[in-house]
C-alpha cells in the first residue's frame, strides 16, 4: 500500500473505490490490488 498526498489519479482508475475508515482516507481496487493507497 502506497501511502500518497493526493488520491486524486488512483480515484480515477477502473475499479478504485474510496473508502473512508476511522477518518483515514483509503483507494481500494479489487481489479488491480497495486493501486492501494491511504492519504497522509
Amino acid at each position: 500500500m502506497k501511502v500518497r498526498k493526493s488520491l486524486r489519479s488512483l480515484k480515477a482508475k477502473p475499479g478504485a473505490q474510496v473508502v473512508s475508515r476511522r477518518g483515514v482516507t483509503f483507494v481500494i481496487n479489487r481489479k488491480n490490488p497495486r493501486f492501494k493507497a491511504r492519504q497522509g
